[in-house]
């Protein structure tokens, strides 16, 4: 054999070690990834909103799940919120009634893991706990995004809870139909601040009502529904609430920058104008509503700028109209203000005085600033919600304790019963 020939086999033999080395480092094995089902449980009964959780893992290591995906029946597959611990919304009003299938898979960049399925009911029949017709939705998207300093906590979800139990213990809104949608169906710890804990709805509950997250998707379907049930009735009552973070520039002092800008307010995922909630309620045919943005610079979405005054008409929002009164926790030009464990001030000054009574006979006053009765004229026993805005209005401007927040500027545009100038007089009693 030449020397040649010998001197390159024993090159060969002696680099073969490194290369099996590198062979067997590119090809190690690539394990599947794993996902379980945490909610809903087999054969569960489900209906309005189901937040199907759960959990993802890979034995390869912390970060390999790249994402969840979630089919239901026969749909296409959807991305989950989240890997290691995973959550997907179903709103189930569009989906057949009776057993539906629930499939998820985890995905690692290379394969995905085995099916896991669940087997669940859809269940959506009409609310048999009372016969009135009336619907009460409550939105509240207070800590988002993650690096946002200016988190709301708590606060709101807990003013949500408690005017739902008044609604439902007092008013006789029936269990069905109220909706709670809170940042993104979860219950975060620290006040909001800290990690999630579980899905709202399914903690522990007085009422058997709705909940869910306040994201886009969520918010148009329940409020579609909502009128898409209320319009069955002739004696339908629909209150809409809304808090969290306004759009708007809280560094100008003047206009807020919403000259020429509508109003909107922040949902969990997306920017919500008051044009697109008018667009929703257009085919509202209630002639009992309220609805409430304590948002900042949220005038707009009462057709109103500061002081009262008309927004521009070609800025007019949909959302006032004849049945309705619309009212707003501040003007298009002014920020809004929250305690972070009790709520947004304006609400809470609003619902103070329905549920005190202390309302009772307040009127607009000189440019709706609002004036408490005199001598026990004009109280009836009830209050509507207009004497509550007029009172909350009242406590900002005279209370020395909430002087740092008088500039506020609620606005409202009463046209119960009636739309126009001569509209009757007559003011919305809930319930």
């Amino acid at each position: 054999m030449k020397p040649k020939i010998i001197v390159f086999l024993i090159t060969i033999l002696l680099l073969l070690p490194l290369f099996a080395g590198c062979l067997d480092e590119n090809t190690e094995k690539n394990h599947p990834p794993e996902v379980s089902v945490l909610y809903p449980e087999d054969d569960q009964i489900v209906s309005d909103i189901v937040k199907i959780t759960g959990r993802a893992s890979d034995v390869d290591g912390p970060g390999h799940v790249q994402r969840v995906e979630v089919k239901i029946n026969g749909s296409d597959w959807v991305e989950a919120e989240g890997t290691d611990t995973w959550s997907y919304d179903w709103v189930t009003y569009k989906s057949r009634e009776g057993i539906v299938p629930i499939y998820v898979r985890s995905w690692d960049g290379a394969v995905y893991s085995d099916l896991v399925e669940r087997s669940v009911t859809v269940d959506n029949a009409i609310a048999t706990d009372s016969d009135e017709h009336r619907w009460a939705v409550f939105v509240i998207s207070a800590n988002f995004p993650d690096n946002n300093e200016t988190k709301l906590g708590n606060g709101g979800l807990i003013l949500a809870e408690e005017m739902a139990e008044y609604y439902i213990e007092t008013l006789n809104y029936p269990t069905d139909n109220v909706y709670i949608l809170f940042d993104d169906g979860w219950i975060r710890d620290d006040n909001g601040y800290g990690n999630r804990i579980e899905p709202l709805e399914q903690r522990p509950h007085t009422y058997d009502i709705n909940y869910g997250g306040a994201t886009e998707q969520n918010v148009k379907s329940i409020l579609y529904h909502v009128v898409e049930e209320a319009n069955q009735f002739s004696d339908s009552e629909v209150f809409l609430w809304f808090a969290g973070h306004g759009w708007g520039d809280e560094n100008n002092q003047i206009t807020g920058g919403k000259i020429l800008e509508r109003s909107a307010i922040f949902l969990w995922d997306d920017v919500f104008t008051d044009r697109e909630l008018g667009d929703i309620l257009y085919s509202l045919r209630s002639d009992e509503t309220c609805i409430i943005i304590d948002a900042c610079f949220s005038g707009g979405f009462a057709d109103k700028t500061i002081l009262n005054f008309p927004t521009l008409f070609l800025l007019n929002s949909g959302i006032p109209g004849s049945g309705r009164v619309v009212i707003t926790g501040a003007s298009k030009f002014r920020p809004g203000y929250a305690s972070t464990t009790r709520g947004p001030l304006f609400t809470l000054l609003w619902f103070e005085g329905l549920l005190s009574g202390e309302a009772d006979g307040f009127r607009p006053g000189l440019l709706s600033t609002g004036k408490p009765p005199r001598f026990g004229m004009s109280k009836d026993g009830e209050v509507s919600v207009e004497e509550a805005f007029y009172y909350a209005r009242y406590v900002l401007k005279n209370d020395e304790n909430l002087d740092d927040y008088d500039g506020m500027e609620p606005q409202i545009n009463d046209q119960y019963p009636h739309r126009g100038n001569l509209r009757s007089k007559a003011e919305l009693i809930l319930g």
